[in-house]
């Protein structure tokens, strides 16, 4: 089975003992922010169908929801 970058880098962030629970929060929105942007340019664009950018917004969904962090949804665009 292959794992995608995005999948390694939560994670990291997910296993990371020296950081607070609130800092991996920040750093797991912070993903969720660029994964968003990707996805939300594959959707206006003629990029590849897909290409994991939903899933990689989901698997961040996922690690904020164990540390239940709320997920906001920022600005008027949202898919």
């Amino acid at each position: 089975m292959t794992v995608s970058s995005m999948e390694l880098k939560v994670d990291a962030i997910r296993s990371d003992a020296s950081i607070s629970d609130d800092e991996k929060i920040a750093r797991l929105t912070k993903l969720r922010v660029e994964a968003r942007g990707l996805q939300r340019a594959a959707t206006e664009s003629a990029m590849v169908d897909d290409d994991g950018w939903y899933e990689d917004v989901h698997l961040v969904d996922l690690a904020l929801a164990e540390l239940d962090a709320p997920v906001e949804e920022k600005g008027p665009a949202t898919l």
